[in-house]
């Protein structure tokens, strides 16, 4: 991923509560605000979505893109990395990005990574804010979920 943007958060979770709640992509629009809906296209033989379709609304950007995810960096405990590719969408060119999830203490620290790109002409600084603000959001709302699971 060239060009990406990271931003972290400490969750008060151990790793495999926040992995459930990343991986139950079908909760995702409870939770997170700009998720209109989402379908689980294909999985592999573990039970982990590898090919997730959504529908998108934040506000200027509208779309329906696929990603397509790779649970090969986590471990047992939950603790490892999820990465995850675009496959197909209308107005991204490309959301590339990972999950990286560390024990801390009684909690887990995410790592959010994401390169996004758009089929409009943007200046690369308001592609890194659009990143900024939708790690941001993330990182919130995924700490907000867990913890109020736990």
């Amino acid at each position: 991923m060239t060009e990406s943007t990271s931003s972290s958060i400490t969750i008060a979770a151990e790793p495999g509560a926040v992995l459930d709640v990343i991986a139950d992509f079908e909760a995702y629009p409870d939770w997170a605000e700009q998720v209109k809906r989402v379908d689980i296209l294909t999985e592999d033989g573990d039970g982990w979505a590898d090919q997730v379709e959504f529908s998108l609304d934040a506000g200027a950007v509208k779309d329906t893109y696929v990603l397509e995810y790779d649970w090969d960096g986590i471990a047992e405990d939950g603790s490892g990395i999820v990465t995850w590719k675009l496959v197909r969408a209308g107005v991204l060119k490309a959301l590339d990005g990972s999950y990286t999830l560390t024990p801390d203490g009684d909690g887990t620290q995410v790592d959010y990574s994401l390169a996004v790109d758009v089929k409009i002409p943007m200046i690369g600084m308001l592609k890194r804010k659009a990143e900024k603000l939708i790690i941001d959001t993330a990182l919130k709302e995924l700490k907000k979920r867990v913890e109020s699971l736990a």
